[in-house]
């Protein structure tokens, strides 16, 4: 029984669960904000377009019945303008989230900053940080590879060293065959 707890505990702790559980909450009040936005500023605007009061009470009849094409369509304008604000909020995050991602790796490092401090660089002037921070890594750039030779270029090779060899060996049997013919 200890030993179900424990485990029970490690997988509540876990980074995934909470971040999920994170998720859930935040989406649930990111939810009721999208929606007073579309039922309380959008909706009433699109239906003065079409002047009734909602969307949901257009119909129109047939032999008597009202078929409410209103419900349709409001649940279908629902759906748009949420997921077009989601959308327009999450292009938002994610270009604030790029942003600060290029910001943070142009900022140096513990080690880089102490190399910046010994070169007389201004640490609290933002812009010279950044700027001496990209000339430092680029001072320390690795020297370029040479590209790896081909397939074919090796084989060439190979069969340039054999012929050597062979001719070496045909120049050594030559050789042996004078001096023994002497």
């Amino acid at each position: 029984m200890k030993k179900f707890f424990k485990d029970f505990k490690a997988f509540i702790s876990k980074g995934n669960v909470l971040d999920l559980a994170i998720a859930v909450i935040m989406g649930t009040s990111f939810s009721a904000i999208v929606t007073a936005l579309v039922n309380s500023i959008l909706m009433p605007l699109i239906c003065s377009i079409f002047g009734a009061e909602t969307v949901e009470g257009l119909a129109f009849y047939v032999n008597g019945t009202a078929i409410q094409y209103g419900v349709f369509l409001q649940a279908v304008i629902d759906f748009l303008l949420i997921a077009f604000i989601l959308f327009l909020i999450m292009k938002a995050v994610m270009s604030a989230k790029g942003f600060t991602e290029k910001t943070f790796k142009a900022l140096p490092t513990r080690a880089e900053r102490k190399e910046l401090k010994a070169q007389g660089v201004n640490l609290k002037n933002r812009r010279e940080t950044i700027e001496a921070t990209r000339a430092l890594r680029e001072s320390k750039k690795p020297a370029p590879v040479p590209p790896k030779p081909t397939s074919e270029e090796l084989l060439a090779q190979i069969l340039t060293e054999l012929k050597k060899q062979n001719e070496t060996k045909v120049e050594s049997t030559e050789k042996s065959e004078e001096k023994t013919a002497k």
